[in-house]
């Protein structure tokens, strides 16, 4: 009864609040959710999939347009082979179910090269059976790094650019951050207004560093396993009271 009363004055508070169009999420704390209770790494993980339409649920009622779920780092990819497959069978799965659900659009942010070609494959079907939903953008950050998108944002210009015959000087005299912009993962995209970390943990681990420059910073202590509606109320309510 409490929670219910604690959860009804949030929402009262932030009733007439700005609300952010794009959250960022570093879903993070699911093995250690684990250990605390004796359990594997992947049942932490599945318990961690498990939460991820719910929180969406909760970003689309409260008029969010782009929500990006931090799910696997470039750095993730050199885990223990089988905990590392065990984690993409989980994140195809939960991927596939939110698919099926068609309520969102789903949009993959990262280098699927990097991963198994059947992964990969998983991914696009997935993504492809939301192409015509009409609601709320999720993107599955997954094989994602910061470093590694600026990266390839410059790769992709360069070999734009020898495509159209420029030489590396011409290249160097034009070039601009917003070119960058435009050769990012998420270029048709505004830049996330809020990104939350659970966990507990106070860094962004490469997490959209180029895109999150001007983006405000929500980090929760508990676990992904345990982010209540409560805890994305409060960090709603963190973004409101900021001067944007």
């Amino acid at each position: 009864m409490l929670y219910d009363m604690y959860e009804r004055r949030l929402k009262a508070e932030l009733s007439d609040a700005a609300v952010p169009a794009h959250i960022g999420v570093i879903l993070d704390g699911n093995r250690r959710w684990a250990k605390s209770l004796g359990a594997t790494a992947s049942q932490g993980h599945r318990a961690g999939a498990g939460k991820i339409s719910e929180f969406l649920q909760w970003s689309d009622d409260a008029g969010v347009s782009i929500v990006t779920l931090w799910l696997l780092s470039t750095d993730n990819l050199s885990r223990d082979a089988g905990e590392l497959g065990e984690l993409l069978r989980i994140i195809c799965e939960a991927v596939s179910l939110l698919a099926d659900q068609g309520r969102w659009k789903l949009a993959v942010v990262g280098d699927l090269s990097l991963l198994p070609e059947k992964v990969a494959e998983d991914l696009r079907a997935s993504v492809a059976r939301t192409a015509d939903v009409q609601g709320m953008t999720v993107n599955i950050a997954v094989g994602y790094g910061g470093r590694h998108e600026i990266t390839e944002a410059v790769r992709s210009m360069m070999r734009e650019a020898s495509a159209q015959g420029r030489t590396l000087d011409e290249l160097a005299d034009s070039f601009t951050d917003a070119d960058i912009t435009a050769h990012l993962y998420t270029k048709d995209q505004p830049d996330p207004d809020l990104v939350i970390r659970t966990s507990g943990e106070q860094r962004l681990s490469g997490f959209m560093l180029w895109q999150s420059v001007h983006s405000e910073y929500y980090f929760c202590e508990v676990y992904w396993p345990d982010f209540r509606r409560v805890d994305f109320l409060r960090a709603l309510r963190s973004y409101a009271q900021r001067e944007r």
